[in-house]
């Protein structure tokens, strides 16, 4: 039986990242992956496949809508949707082989099969023919988390499908009905509404990417019916049907009103689970909570002091770039070092055209929790560099608290809103005032001085700038 100072369950961000890390440190590491690919859901299934067709799908609407504008004068203009798909997967191979290298740069051990615990200090690894049994000084679960339904609706990747089926489509939808309004459902949405797919949207809450700051939601809202997409707010769906060539679904609105609909395909995308399955963590002391993600400290130790979790399967917010932090987070409180996250320094992001991101409390916390705070709100579309490129929808809003000038939240919707939110971050991170963010210098013209005139009217002055 071999041992090994770490051994990682599971691949994706936090799990290879944590192997990579542990293994950097000097720790001898095992990787155990079931699936031939490295890099999770986020690698193969989700993050990146994702970005990869809604930047296809970006630059075809580009195309079609804004080219002409611009002075660019184009013949006919059409989908090839298996070259598009193609792509995707080409760029997920490419991620996969980057991890492959990083794995034996590392020197770190993979080994293909399903690990599940024996007991505390004891795992077995099953592959396709065979199993073995090792041990590790310390153990961390990264097995991610996998699509969650809702009473009445059966995913059976045929017609009733998820994200995960929508990435490997191998027809060009001509209708979507879409089960959930939060990230993963509309980026989903805009993806193929782009393309020319009759898409529509049946969110439960009154307002789409409900975790986030409301007025986020209420602007993307507009933006997406602009371009076609039907959004139905206040629906609860109760069942669905595979018809054969088609699926139905149905579904009441607040008043109880029933009614329903038919297109080629059904997407759910009403969140993720905790991924525990298999694990045997019956035969360890460690615990789960009432949602079955894994009990964790701030370090991300469980209940057992050898065994970490990090990611989805911890709960919280189920981000790449979470999973990576705590990846190092516990590779480092392994090797004795002090590392800390703040949870709420974590951005939020939605890869929609304009983007979304968001960082910190949204304006509905602090008003429910009594704290006081100024609003600065600036629109893309008094921004010189948004017009010269035709992206003039959407919003840079800071809260700030009005004593010290503390940066509560920062909230954009806007052209690479996801790059702009790093520096709300650090501002967040390192305690940045408002009046510090406003008096840096900012080149001009960028999208980011939406943020210079945001802190600035937050700080009780006008903006200076376009």
């Amino acid at each position: 039986m071999e041992n090994f100072d770490v051994a990682v369950i599971g691949s994706g961000p936090g799990g290879y990242v944590a192997a990579i890390r542990s293994a950097q440190l000097g720790y001898k590491t095992v990787i155990i992956e079931k699936y031939d690919t490295l890099g999770g859901t986020c690698t193969n299934v989700g993050c990146i496949p994702t970005k990869a067709l809604l930047d296809s799908s970006h630059h075809y609407a580009e195309a079609f809508h804004q080219f002409e504008e611009h002075g660019i004068k184009l013949g006919s203009l059409e989908i090839d949707f298996p070259r598009m798909y193609k792509r995707k997967s080409e760029v997920v191979s490419k991620n996969t082989a980057g991890l492959d290298y990083l794995m034996s740069k590392n020197k770190i051990t993979r080994l293909k099969g399903t690990a599940g615990f024996i007991s505390d200090s004891v795992i077995k690894v099953t592959g396709n023919h065979e199993s073995i049994e090792i041990t590790a000084e310390n153990y961390i679960i990264a097995t991610g988390s996998k699509p969650s339904s809702i009473p009445g609706v059966l995913i059976d990747k045929q017609r009733i499908i998820t994200s995960t089926e929508a990435l490997s489509l191998k027809e060009h939808p001509k209708s979507m009905v879409i089960i959930g309004g939060g990230v993963i459902g509309v980026e989903m949405a805009s993806i193929f509404s782009r393309i020319g797919t009759q898409v529509t949207i049946l969110e439960y809450a009154d307002h789409l990417i409900a975790g986030m700051d409301h007025e986020l939601g209420k602007s993307l809202q507009k933006v997406m019916k602009k371009e076609g997409v039907d959004i139905r707010l206040n629906q609860s769906v109760y069942k669905t049907e595979n018809s054969g060539s088609s699926a139905k679904v149905f579904f009441r609105d607040k008043n109880n009103t029933e009614s329903e609909l038919e297109a080629d395909y059904v997407l759910v995308a009403v969140g993720r689970s905790p991924y525990t399955k298999g694990l045997g963590l019956e035969n360890t002391g460690v615990e789960l909570d009432n949602r079955g993600c894994i009990k964790v400290d701030e370090n991300r130790r469980t209940s057992i002091a050898n065994i970490y979790a990090v990611g989805d399967v911890v709960g919280g917010a189920m981000l790449a770039h979470k999973a990576e932090e705590e990846g190092v987070l516990v590779a480092e409180t392994i090797n004795g070092q002090k590392h800390q996250i703040h949870d709420d320094r974590i951005p939020s992001v939605v890869y929609t055209w304009p983007e979304v991101a968001s960082v910190g409390f949204s304006e509905e916390y602090l008003k429910k929790n009594n704290i006081e705070y100024n609003v600065g709100k600036f629109p893309f579309s008094a921004s010189a560099r948004a017009r010269a490129s035709m992206d003039t929808d959407g919003f840079a809003k800071v809260l700030v608290d009005p004593k010290y000038g503390e940066v509560l939240g920062v909230h954009i919707i806007g052209a690479r809103a996801a790059d702009l939110i790093a520096q709300a971050v650090i501002a967040q991170e390192f305690e940045v005032t408002a009046e510090d963010m406003f008096r840096i210098s900012y080149a001009h013209p960028t999208y980011s001085e939406v943020l210079k005139e945001a802190y600035l009217m937050a700080s009780g002055q006008g903006a200076i700038n376009i």
